[in-house]
């Protein structure tokens, strides 16, 4: 596209970098409990803000898989989990259809994870208001895995742990990956590429015949 003026040029580039910005900064995130207390503490209760109505999908809703590809195989369940986390489109979606969807698969006697839970999960979201505005930039969000491991930090905890604090076949995955932001603000479009790393905890047999989802880290502040 050619300006007739440079100050149409400067003018155009500042908008796209407005733009960025804005993807970037329209994040807010509450702020959750260290990582190092997810099995030592007792349960946060989360602290809701004032939930503001959120205008219906102006698209059709395509989630994706509402149940884990691999149920019963501690890491696949894990990537499926990340993917569910931070996979999402503002157009189609509403912040609580993330929240839904991993709160199915969380410890199913309650003790695990529960309201602590649904806590960390707020960590990784745009409030209610915040995804209203980013819903009028068109933004969406989706994750690249990179890798998946054990951390040594988790091998220590479980060595420290009293009997019966953690259940068996309990495991922390540590993620890196990569995250894509996308957005529209005047008919231009931007992106924004991060970095994010983060240990999901899941518990599998032989305590339950399929995985499910105990606790989150605090975004990049994964156990190493």
């Amino acid at each position: 596209m050619k300006y007739a003026r440079e100050a149409d040029y400067e003018n155009h580039r500042a908008k796209k970098v407005l733009l960025i910005i804005v993807l970037v900064v329209l994040f807010s995130v509450a702020i959750g409990i260290g990582v190092y207390g997810l099995f030592f503490m007792p349960n946060q209760t989360p602290t809701t803000p004032t939930p503001t109505p959120l205008p219906k999908p102006t698209a059709t809703v395509t989630p994706a898989p509402s149940v884990p590809t691999s149920p019963t195989n501690p890491e696949g369940f894990t990537r499926w989990a990340a993917s569910a986390l931070f996979d999402w489109d503002t157009a189609t979606m509403n912040p609580s259809e993330v929240t839904d969807k991993l709160m199915a698969v969380a410890d199913p006697t309650g003790e695990g994870g529960g309201a602590g839970l649904a806590n960390d999960i707020g960590n990784y979201l745009p409030y209610q208001a915040t995804w209203v505005k980013l819903r009028g930039y068109a933004t969406k969000q989706r994750i690249e895995i990179e890798t998946v491991v054990i951390p040594e930090a988790w091998e220590q905890a479980k060595a420290e742990a009293a009997p019966g604090q953690i259940l068996p076949g309990t495991v922390a995955y540590t993620i890196t990956g990569t995250r894509f932001r996308e957005g529209v603000w005047e008919k231009e479009s931007a992106s924004y590429v991060g970095s994010v790393e983060f240990t999901i905890f899941v518990t599998c047999a032989p305590s339950f015949p399929e995985c499910h989802l105990m606790r989150l880290s605090r975004p990049d502040e994964p156990l190493k």
